[in-house]
């Protein structure tokens, strides 16, 4: 026990002498290095502009003159030799790096398998964790999501396998729920942001979700038209409700059949009311289908011109850029043949909308109050930048083009509002 004590003091002596000076940190680095290839201590290390007092470090260690040397190779033979005929002869080149490291050397075969042998444990305590649950079967896909993060952080990758197993087990569509992504955020890891869009967390939601979608059979399309629409609506897809409070639709005069084929009391009530009614997406996510009077709608861009139409028919306001709410409608709309008239600001902006929703609904769509005269009625006196107007080069659409070529010609933006009431009524 004495010995040992001398020893490991002896050790640490030793160490501390070669912390005196940085060139030892460059040596023992690159012999470092040489153990992780090579599994023992062994090669050359050649170090470069060397002060000095490193200079005259070496030269006392190794009883040799390198004076005018603009690199020197420090062998491990040669080491070990000069450590044997110190003080401290009795440590071990590996005892040195050891200590000076404060880790093991492992070379890198021994460390491969050290490292499989951790990846195993790991799995075997995912399976112990999350039997019976969705999870269970999903360790190779969870791997495979992961498969660009760093494993030389293992603790890091178990967490997020982790996050990964219980994000799938949390997808709020297993329990016929929608929640706000703000508030399943918090329910799974305390922290209401940790999955907002840019985060690698919130990459990693995306990437779950994406999975969870492909074994249940469902394809959510890109659409170039409406580029955030692929994300939002896999999202709700999973329950999982993006930026609720702004994304909703304006209707009037519509009845809804919800999932469960019953019909939704609430749109019941606001049709015998006469009202119109603002609809969140989560209460369209609940919806089956939506039938109009006389399976026509009458869908707008501007919510004054809402306000002016609603009446007999069934009425809809998409207030500017179409939410994914609006596109949900649109949806539920083509799945009870609902013919829909559309009617925009004839501006580029607005042409382009109506042109998309057009190319969008999967159903009989009319342009309605998007003609020449209709323009030359609602014309204004701003004028449209060069900018806005190489916008019009987009659209394709035969039954725009009168309207685009009027836009082209006078180069002022049209607006609904200007359109006279006895022709904009229905």
């Amino acid at each position: 026990m004495n010995n040992l004590t001398g020893h490991e003091k002896l050790k640490r002596d030793c160490v501390a002498y070669f912390r005196q000076n940085e060139i030892w940190q460059r040596i023992f680095t690159g012999f470092r290095e040489k153990y992780s290839s090579y599994g023992r201590f062994s090669g050359k290390v050649t170090v470069k502009n060397i002060s000095g007092d490193g200079l005259e470090t070496l030269e006392g260690f190794f009883c040799q003159n390198f004076h005018g040397k603009k690199s020197i190779t420090v062998s491990a033979e040669k080491f070990r030799k000069a450590l044997s005929c110190s003080k401290y002869g009795t440590v071990t080149p590996e005892e040195v790096l050891a200590e000076y490291f404060g880790k093991a050397l492992i070379g890198k075969a021994e460390e491969k398998a050290f490292k499989e042998n951790q990846i195993r444990e790991i799995k075997k305590e995912f399976l112990e964790n999350f039997k019976g649950t969705p999870a269970f079967l999903e360790f190779d896909t969870f791997e495979n999501i992961l498969k660009s993060s760093d494993k030389e952080n293992l603790k890091e990758w178990k967490r997020l396998l982790w996050l990964c197993a219980n994000l799938y087990n949390a997808l709020p569509y297993r329990t016929q729920k929608s929640v706000y992504l703000a508030v399943f955020a918090a329910a799974v890891t305390g922290n209401p942001h940790a999955f907002d869009q840019g985060t690698a967390e919130g990459k990693i939601l995306y990437q779950v979700i994406q999975m969870d979608l492909g074994q249940r059979g469902i394809q959510v399309e890109t659409l170039e038209m409406f580029p955030a629409y692929k994300r939002q609506k896999s999202y709700l897809l999973a329950g999982i409700l993006i930026d609720d409070i702004s994304n909703y639709a304006l209707l009037y005069n519509v009845h809804a059949i919800k999932k469960n084929g019953e019909l939704h009391r609430g749109m019941d009530g606001f049709c015998q009311e006469k009202n119109m009614v603002q609809v969140p997406l989560t209460v369209l996510s609940e919806w089956e289908r939506i039938e109009c009077v006389d399976h026509e709608i009458f869908i707008v861009e501007n919510p004054s011109v809402f306000a002016l139409i609603c009446g007999e028919k069934s009425c809809m306001c998409m207030n500017g850029q179409p939410r994914l709410a609006g596109l949900l409608v649109l949806e539920l709309l083509a799945k009870s043949g609902t013919k829909v008239y559309y009617s925009g600001d004839l501006d580029p902006e607005g042409i382009l909308i109506a042109q998309k929703l057009s190319q969008y609904y999967r159903g009989t769509f009319c342009y309605w109050h998007m003609t020449p005269f209709d323009y030359e009625q609602c014309r204004s006196k701003e004028i449209i930048s060069e900018k806005r107007k190489k916008m019009l080069q987009k659209i394709t659409d035969e039954r725009l083009l009168p309207v685009v070529d009027a836009v082209t010609k006078y180069g002022m933006a049209g607006y609904q509002e200007s359109i006279g009431l006895n022709q904009i009524s229905i």
